[in-house]
């Protein structure tokens, strides 16, 4: 008995409708997401056939909610272009999965398919983009919410209709493995990179998701970033104040913007596992903020529940009394049937989770349109070149002496070191096998860039090993060329031969392994691994000009780099187009216009690091080091300077009650490029609250503008303050609009100018 419907049935109706016909055994199976997605289907000469695993499946609840990593591959999935899914065919097992489905349930209701999309999708032949912490360094949420609609565009032709994306950790201790994964170390930049995403994978608001467009489940709610000791899955040791100024504002964004899902967080806070905390869940996320969608479980996390129940049912009782719709791989929401049955929760609740996954089924279209064209994306070419830009904008000149950029008659170039031609280190963790022709490396983008120089090349070294047999070789061609471009940093790249846990992450990096950062690979020391200083200082050491790049995961800690290198980049893993990019930025065709969106540590010692500190009057540095961080949050240099002046208010006093209205301050500057390059440059508006019932933080970014100017040009920039961007979590535990004055700063960290706006 297939499910029909009429046109006219509003989407609650179909559901309320649908969810009637429906046995216990069938809801239990709508809010399953069990199995791994590269077990249920078999590449052979022919074609593709699915297992008896999957059939088995299908058969145990008469149905599947939620299918995870159909197109997974990675060397913990062990998917690769012999054995996997490639985009040409992607459609065909998609609808394979979706026929049989079907065919052979009661209720025929549609698959929703799951994959991850951290930074470009975890499937063969799909686009690989900058991660979190270089799209952070854009500044610039319009253009990640077009690499995003890209993204969506290409997952979305798949088959595919779930992308779990991370956007909601604050990176708080560089340290986590994870760093990568976050926007910021900042909630208002982040919470604008959020709402592209939503904006960027869903389209507007609506009944039903635009076609070419799909639902973002975002990772992770909450205060993952917060972890102690920067480990993997700590517990967040923060209180509800913490919570709320630094780790929710991302997901407030996303809900104002239409979010549909989002995925519960490994980490407790205040000693209740996320995935068990109806005060976060249900009274804050739904009650509070109004959000509608649903709530995913991450990768057994459920099973971790049952060290607190002592059982599995009792265990999938409690994780959703508390908010989770759906599970990721457990074997806890498998024993439903039987919770609801013994009375451990009640049916009412599983109905909840159930409407919650069928809306999203409805929205995505799927029971009037259950297949997918065979036909991947046409906008490649386009989504290409949004790419390359977002890896140009991602990259942030930290110093420059006078030697970039580079002038294209050079006749030797040297370029050195572990990150100089190595693909997956240049892409971060969850990432798919690759075309060695999709992925330009450093090397090869110098080479094509600098046609007519000598381009050599040599290793040096590794990222943590103590092999040293390329050193005097990198030190013999530096200094033999007219300048070295050494190439440094981290790898989240996997191998075969590691060890992972059952969600994936990693377990060991001893051995072989080279990887120093992504999931589970946290670091007690932000120095950089192996003999890579070594490699560098001997380089140095020739005399040749040496510029460092640093390609990584993470912010690491570079004092000496910093005191004696004469130009630095930082470029994060900026993706497959990221040696094109960084080559441009190197010979001036592009101009360098990223900011940091962390600050970058002198050393482990001095953690936490990040600006946003809370003004309490203590002293900041300590007694044998400075308390500052060696680049701040917001920095960036240019081939060209920018002047601030003329900062003007036009109202210095509004009150409480008139912003709560609409009301807001309008702030202008006027900018101007006194260079001879046309470049970004980015306005950043801090503010600084005084006289208020809370303790504040020494500054809080709360709004920015990244504005082209030509060189001489000027440019008069507005920016405004308003209720959400004033109002505090007050001493009384509510957001409120204070009376008092605040301090603003307008331009970046090392020039500014500064007013005092006063809250009648």
């Amino acid at each position: 008995m297939a499910y029909s419907n009429t046109a006219k049935e509003t989407i609650n109706e179909r559901v309320e409708a649908l969810l009637s016909k429906m046995t216990l055994k069938e809801k239990v199976g709508q809010v399953n997401q069990k199995l791994y997605g590269w077990e249920v289907y078999r590449k052979t000469d022919t074609g593709y056939e699915l297992t008896e695993k999957f059939k088995e499946h299908v058969e145990r609840w008469d149905g599947i909610g939620v299918l995870y990593g159909l197109f997974r591959s990675d060397p913990w999935s062990a998917v690769h272009f012999e054995n996997g899914i490639t985009e040409d065919v992607s459609a065909d097992v998609a609808n394979l999965i979706q026929q049989y489905v079907k065919e052979h349930t009661r209720l025929g209701i549609p698959v929703l398919l799951s994959e991850e999309c951290s930074h470009g999708h975890q499937g063969l032949d799909s686009m690989i983009t900058p991660v979190n912490l270089g799209i952070g360094a854009t500044w610039n949420p319009e253009l990640h919410e077009k690499l995003m609609a890209a993204v969506a565009e290409e997952v979305r032709a798949k088959g595919a209709h779930l992308a779990l994306v991370s956007t909601l950790d604050i990176l708080r201790d560089p340290r986590w493995g994870r760093s990568e994964e976050c926007f910021s170390e900042d909630p208002y930049l982040a919470s604008q990179l959020t709402e592209a995403v939503v904006k960027g994978m869903q389209g507007e608001p609506g009944d039903f998701i635009p076609e070419g467009k799909l639902t973002a489940v975002l990772k992770h709610f909450a205060a993952q970033g917060n972890g102690t000791g920067g480990k993997n899955a700590a517990p967040a040791s923060i209180g509800e104040r913490e919570l709320r100024e630094i780790h929710l504002p991302p997901m407030i964004s996303a809900i104002q913007s239409g979010a549909l899902a989002c995925m519960a967080a490994y980490n407790e806070i205040d000693g209740i596992p996320c995935h068990a905390n109806g005060y976060l869940l249900n009274q804050i996320l739904r009650e509070e903020f109004g959000f509608k969608g649903a709530v995913m479980a991450d990768g057994c996390a459920l099973d971790n529940l049952v060290a607190l129940t002592q059982s599995r049912e009792k265990a999938a009782a409690l994780a959703l009394e508390n908010g989770v719709d759906i599970s990721l791989w457990d074997d806890v929401y498998t024993t439903l049937e039987t919770a609801v049955e013994t009375g451990l929760v009640s049916e009412e609740k599983l109905n909840d989770a159930v409407r919650r996954v069928l809306t999203l089924k409805f929205k995505m279209g799927l029971f009037d349109r259950p297949y997918v064209e065979a036909d991947p994306m046409k906008g490649k070419e386009q989504a290409e070149k949004i790419n390359l830009e977002s890896a140009r904008q991602s990259i942030v000149l930290l110093k420059n002496d006078g030697i970039l950029p580079l002038k294209k008659d050079i006749k030797k170039i040297a370029v050195i070191g572990p990150n100089a031609d190595a693909i997956y280190n240049q892409l971060g963790d969850y990432t798919p096998f690759q075309r060695e022709d999709r992925v330009i490396t450093v090397r090869k983008g110098i080479t094509s860039l600098a046609s007519e120089a000598d381009v050599v090349y040599e290793k040096g070294c590794g990222i943590r090993s103590g092999d040293r047999d390329g050193i005097e070789k990198a030190v013999h061609l530096a200094g033999s060329s007219d300048v070295a471009i050494v190439v440094l940093g981290g790898s989240s790249a996997r191998k075969f031969d590691a060890q992972f846990d059952l969600n994936g992450a990693v377990v060991n990096t001893t051995g072989e392994e080279e990887m120093d950062c992504g999931e589970n690979v946290d670091v007690a020391n932000l120095e950089l691994g192996g003999l890579q200083l070594q490699l560098l200082q001997k380089v140095m050491e020739t005399g040749t000009p040496v510029i460092v790049v640093l390609i990584q995961g993470r912010p690491h800690a570079i004092p000496w780099i910093a005191e004696h290198a004469p130009a630095i980049l930082s470029a994060w893993y900026p993706g497959q187009m990221g040696g094109q990019a960084i080559a441009e930025v190197l010979f001036g065709e592009v101009n360098p216009s990223g900011r940091l969106p962390v600050s970058i540590p002198r050393s482990s010692m001095q953690l936490p690091v990040f600006y946003n500190y809370k003004d309490g009057g203590y002293k900041k540095d300590y007694f044998d080091q400075s308390g500052n961080a060696l680049y701040p949050f917001g920095f960036g240099l240019s081939y060209t300077e920018f002047r601030y002046e003329n900062l003007r208010v036009t109202r210095k006093t509004i009150t409480a009650d008139q912003l709560l209205a609409g009301e807001k301050f309008s702030i202008t500057v006027d900018v101007t490029n006194i260079g001879d390059r046309d470049g970004y440059d980015v306005i950043q508006l801090y503010l600084k609250g005084k006289g208020l019932s809370i303790t504040r933080r020494v500054k809080e970014l709360k709004g920015f503008r990244k504005v082209w100017l030509a060189a001489g040009e000027t440019k008069e920039v507005m920016l405004e303050l308003g209720a959400e961007e004033l109002q505090v979590f007050s001493s009384q535990n509510t957001y409120k609009v204070e009376q008092g004055w605040v301090e603003i700063e307008v331009g970046n960290p090392v020039d500014s100018l500064s007013a005092v706006l006063t809250i009648g």
